[in-house]
């Protein structure tokens, strides 16, 4: 007859606790919207102004490739009788949704500024119809960049494979989109949408960079291309690639936002993998190979193979010395042939 008795306790003490939680709730959240005098800094978005939404930015990234790439990003058949019809619908969509999320940034951007905004509705509509026009010219741009991917990876096996599941190409293309938005100085989303491409693929380009065509990352995870980063045609860098600035003074920062910050890549370079490129005066000159693992602060010249000094290997085992790799080649030759001992 005991269990019931601990029972309606144990349910008594689980009720005591959330009557307490519920009390509690109230102070907790004034705390959040009234922050401590100790607190520098506070964010929020409370307004009747919604700002730009993560999710319509990402939808139209996906609208914007269904146009580029027709039936390439969709469940259901294409064919030609279908085709242009289906192009016409996803445009007008991608209008509407596109317009309004210019809107809601151009008038965040004044808000934030305390600016008079202006003919927000008129001019997010034209940037809006300006983008869809430019979608003919940047399907051009990405065909070079998927050709280039073709041509400089011999695993690539078919077109359509780079187009599916190639992480560079979707970076690229995703660059290449919000680009054209920063050119036409649409506020926060060419960001918003560089930064979704970069959490999935580990690949960070700036839409403020300026990339020619024939552009291919290979691999990709790890590189960053920051703002003021100019990349010629024809270039080819691999994963772990940095394109970045100098570090500089807290003090300094707000001089130089304006300024170039980063380095200049020539046409048909190469950068091999975890090379680290800083500061505007790495300019790295045309037809120059860029080795893995170096460091580059200052200028390139043109047909340049820069590469570091071969480090001394060390083999540490029980069949041969330290270094001794003719050692190691002799032993090998032995254990294929049926003598000696095997080398793991």
């Amino acid at each position: 007859m005991t269990a019931p008795s601990l029972k309606s306790k144990q349910v008594k003490r689980d009720t005591a606790t959330v009557t307490r939680f519920y009390k509690t709730v109230p102070k907790t959240m004034q705390r959040l919207l009234v922050p401590s005098e100790e607190d520098a800094l506070s964010f929020e978005h409370v307004d009747i102004t919604p700002i730009a939404s993560q999710d319509s930015v990402i939808e139209i990234i996906q609208q914007a490739r269904r146009l580029i790439f027709p039936g390439y990003f969709i469940q259901t058949r294409m064919d030609p009788i279908n085709l242009e019809p289906f192009l016409c619908q996803e445009a007008m969509a991608l209008f509407n949704r596109l317009s309004q999320q210019i809107v809601l940034s151009i008038q965040h951007e004044c808000l934030r500024l305390d600016m008079p905004c202006s003919k927000c509705l008129e001019s997010s509509h034209e940037t809006a119809f300006q983008f869809i026009q430019s979608l003919p010219d940047l399907k051009v741009i990405l065909t070079g960049d998927i050709d280039a991917a073709f041509a400089g990876d011999p695993a690539a096996k078919s077109y359509d494979e780079i187009i599916f599941s190639y992480p560079g190409l979707f970076a690229i293309t995703v660059y290449r989109l919000a680009h054209n938005l920063y050119e036409m100085e649409v506020p926060l989303l060419p960001r918003m949408m560089t930064e979704y491409a970069h959490s999935l693929t580990g690949i960070d380009i700036h839409p403020g960079a300026t990339i020619g065509q024939r552009f291919f990352i290979d691999h990709g995870t790890g590189v960053v291309v920051g703002e003021t980063t100019e990349i010629g045609n024809r270039v080819r860098i691999y994963q772990g690639v940095t394109l970045g600035a100098l570090s500089l003074p807290a003090d300094k920062i707000d001089q130089f936002k304006d300024q170039k910050r980063h380095p200049t890549i020539g046409d048909d370079v190469i950068i091999y993998s975890n090379a680290t490129l800083l500061g505007a005066k790495a300019i790295i000159g045309a037809r120059s190979i860029i080795g893995g693992n170096v460091w580059i602060t200052e200028g390139v010249p043109q047909d340049t193979k820069v590469v570091l000094k071969k480090p001394e290997l060390v083999y540490i085992g029980n069949h041969n010395r330290s270094g001794d790799l003719k050692s190691v080649h002799q032993q090998s030759r032995r254990g294929e042939k049926g003598g000696g001992d095997e080398i793991c």
